[in-house]
């Protein structure tokens, strides 16, 4: 445990605010992805459950304003040419003239040389794992230096924060972290994803018909983009429907190397890429989709599965990592490795109207169990926990 024997407080009135640094470098970046959405959803809770203590959050400047000063939580904009730098000097340095009393880094890497307690939320390790499933030179760069930082972080911090029990595990035999200096924190999801109707069309921006399977694309290759579309060649073959299949964030070119590569030509005409899909329209593409495949090869949660539960679409899913732990027992779990498995999954869902009414009640059962408000609340009795402070809820 902590003990701050220079510890700072501000005083209003009888309250005794403790003073909390939380990085979130990129949370002003227009197109956000999982870690954002995480620290996001926690500093909202933040604002809405804690009145008593004082927050700096720390960010490079960005376009998307999408959280606000409030009276206890204030936006530190720190402009930095690289990340290395921003993390490594601009973050510790502001820490120490906000006389912060625990910097929480939020997004699995952190300063080597800060002057408060630490505490890091650590996603994942896929980074120190053999087989590194990146494209990207962005991405090759990203785990070359969480290999160099992270196992002399993880080493230094207060505790650990992770999102899910595989992980905590992963992390404990990787960097050799004993379990009582780490802590699961499930994930949750945004309540814009509750099942709602589509009033307004919005998917009409993106695709023509509804009822399409629905991919949310990224270059990593661990995100099994090639099988998926295998098995979606697969399903067409089977299928008298033949549903579209809808993914984001991927270009021609990108795909148009898997159709080649694997003589996938018949599904080049029944494949619609969106590009970049802002948030706020997300909902309805889950929404108006038939099911949604995250058929993974390695995640350290996978809150894109509550994403689509949430919203009344049924998941098929891996069963490996930390897939099972998120979709639970009842859920369709797929080797992500064989294409055949997918697409026959696909196939069944669409030929039995039982089963899929089936997937799609048991999804919402299963977000029940995720919540923002709930994380956050355990997140405050960790900050408590670490500074040895009371924090009434």
């Amino acid at each position: 445990m902590y003990n701050n024997k220079k510890k700072s407080y501000i005083c209003i009135g009888k309250r005794i605010l403790m003073i909390i640094g939380i990085e979130a470098q990129r949370l002003f970046r227009k197109e956000k992805h999982g870690m954002d959405y995480v620290v996001l959803n926690e500093l909202r809770q933040l604002q809405h459950i804690d009145s008593e203590n004082e927050y700096y959050v720390f960010v490079k400047p960005g376009e998307d304003h999408c959280l606000s000063d409030s009276d206890n939580m204030h936006i530190v904009e720190l402009n930095c040419p690289t990340y290395f730098i921003w993390e490594q000097w601009a973050l510790p340095r502001a820490a120490r003239s906000k006389k912060v009393e625990l910097l929480h880094c939020t997004s699995n890497t952190a300063p080597l040389w800060c002057g408060a307690p630490l505490l890091l939320t650590l996603h994942d390790v896929i980074f120190l794992e053999e087989r590194v499933h990146s494209t990207s030179a962005y991405q090759r760069f990203g785990n070359y230096y969480r290999r160099i930082i992270v196992p002399r972080v993880a080493k230094k911090c207060h505790h650990i924060i992770t999102v899910s029990n595989i992980e905590k595990t992963n992390i404990m035999m990787k960097l050799q972290i004993p379990q009582d200096r780490i802590t699961v924190l499930h994930n949750g999801y945004d309540d814009i994803y509750k099942s709602r109707r589509d009033e307004h069309e919005v998917y009409k921006k993106y695709i023509d018909q509804p009822e399409y399977f629905f991919i949310l694309g990224n270059t990593d290759g661990r995100k099994n983009i090639e099988r998926m579309l295998i098995a979606y060649s697969l399903y067409l073959e089977r299928s008298n429907i033949k549903r579209e299949l809808l993914i984001t964030s991927l270009d021609e070119s990108y795909i148009g190397e898997i159709i080649e590569r694997n003589n996938l030509e018949n599904i080049r005409d029944n494949i619609v890429l969106t590009g970049y899909v802002p948030i706020e329209d997300l909902p309805y593409l889950y929404i108006n989709a038939f099911a949604f495949l995250f058929a993974s090869l390695r995640e350290g949660f996978g809150i894109p599965i509550l994403e689509s539960m949430a919203c009344g679409t049924p998941v098929i899913t891996s069963n490996t990592s930390s897939m099972p732990e998120v979709a639970g027992n009842e859920a369709i779990l797929v080797n992500p490795e064989d294409p055949e498995e997918i697409a026959r999954m696909m196939n069944c869902l669409e030929e039995d109207d039982k089963f899929y009414c089936q997937q799609r009640e048991y999804g919402l059962r299963q977000v029940i169990s995720f919540s923002w408000e709930e994380t956050t609340k355990r997140l405050l009795t960790i900050y408590k926990e670490l500074t040895g402070r009371n924090i009434t809820l």
